[in-house]
């Protein structure tokens, strides 16, 4: 037992060769079941009866919408379910709501434009691709590639056809940016708004670390978004998105319709405990204030600015009550980052094996959380913010560590 102790806090464990062999056998056996499953299904729906890339239903239906001139009825879930089932020639499929802002929709006209299984091809491809590229420019080493391609979140993310490649990859590249050109990464900070929920901390790093060029051209971008989504599709599609949020908040979130296991946050938890909806908004507005402390704390300070990156990304995913398994692939963001940093700085006792906990949760959390009502990710994200917050705090008096296996993942 004292020798297991030993190698998680060293991380000794983790060599290069395992994390390297880890990560091709699971990419070997997801793309594999990918091609199955995609074999086995009969005219884009798969053996269960939804359709390929199932939530990208819900956007492909959407665009569609648009096309026709009806936007606005993406956002009534009668009107969207039967757009998704016309997509599938009428049959029956699961209804996939239809929640972001009017300015996503220019992603819906874009892959409706294709064929059902076109447009999801063109969408996993070209998001993926981004994901890959930021990751890699982040960390720009041999084996960032393979470990990002590998990583968990990714697969759940390209089964559900969903949108966390684009969101890692905005988050990532507006940090990469920040410096460098700082209006760039207020351009892609505004695209960003398209998920809400997740730059409720961003606004705070900004100003916390007086960045205002980036706050001017985000502030800027979301402004033209707003702008050419009422010259294209209308007003009345804003106020069919402001009617539909509370379907959104009360049926989706709150009564837990898309499932407690699936949303890995701590309002989740609570839910799926049997909380009520008050103790799990108090709880959840606590744990977003400390986290607002914790990033306004650390963007003003001198710390490692990969520690700042960091933090934002495992920040923006726990102040969020909805945050699902796939939206994980942000997480990846935090892991090159926490990476680079000790890579350069030397890791301190049980980063390393909480860096290879980060990777692995994704491939756990909806299964374990549903058979014992444990939120793994959910813990390991708390972790994994409140050791980048103790490294910024301490410096480099926790760089204990530096094994010469793990400088190579």
């Amino acid at each position: 037992m004292a020798h297991i102790w030993q190698g998680l806090k060293s991380g000794e464990w983790l060599t290069a060769t395992r994390a390297r062999s880890y990560s091709l056998m699971l990419l070997g056996f997801c793309v594999i079941a990918t091609l199955a499953w995609i074999a086995l299904s009969d005219s884009l729906l798969d053996r269960n009866g939804k359709p390929l890339g199932t939530d990208f239903s819900n956007v492909y239906a959407a665009g569609k919408l648009t096309w026709q001139g009806r936007a606005a009825d993406a956002y009534e879930p009668a009107l969207q379910h039967a757009a998704e089932k016309a997509v599938f020639g009428g049959r029956e499929v699961p209804f996939f709501g239809w929640h972001y802002p009017p300015f996503f929709f220019a992603i819906a006209f874009a892959v409706a434009a294709f064929s059902y299984a076109w447009g999801l091809a063109i969408w996993i491809a070209s998001s993926f691709a981004a994901y890959l590229l930021v990751n890699r420019t982040i960390l720009p080493r041999p084996e960032t590639l393979l470990v990002t391609a590998a990583f968990p979140a990714t697969f759940v993310n390209i089964g559900h056809g969903q949108n966390g490649f684009l969101t890692a990859a905005l988050l990532g590249g507006a940090l990469h940016l920040l410096d460098r050109r700082p209006w760039l990464a207020g351009v892609l900070i505004g695209c960003l708004a398209y998920k809400p929920q997740f730059g409720v901390l961003i606004p705070i790093a900004l100003l916390a670390g007086t960045r205002w060029r980036t706050i001017g051209t985000a502030t800027g971008t979301v402004a033209a978004l707003i702008a050419l989504s009422l010259l294209t599709l209308g007003g009345d599609v804003w106020h069919a998105f402001a009617d539909s949020l509370k379907f959104t908040q009360g049926v989706v979130l709150e009564q837990g319709d898309t499932g407690w296991e699936k949303i890995q946050s701590i309002f989740s938890a609570l839910r799926m405990w049997g909380a009520t909806v008050h103790t799990a908004y108090a709880v959840q507005i606590a744990l977003g204030l400390a986290l607002a402390a914790s990033i306004a704390w650390l963007w003003q300070s001198d710390a490692a600015f990969e520690l700042k990156a960091a933090a934002l990304a495992t920040g923006s995913l726990l102040a969020t009550p909805y945050v699902l398994d796939y939206d994980l692939v942000v997480l990846a963001v935090a892991i090159v980052y926490f990476t680079r940093h000790g890579l350069k700085s030397g890791f301190g006792s049980f980063e390393i094996s909480l860096l290879g906990a980060a990777w692995a949760v994704p491939l756990l959390s909806r299964g374990v959380a549903g058979v014992t009502g444990i939120p793994l990710a959910l813990l390991v994200l708390l972790a994994l913010h409140s050791f980048i917050v103790r490294r910024a705090l301490l410096g480099d008096a926790t760089s204990a560590v530096t094994p010469d296996a793990i400088a190579q993942v």
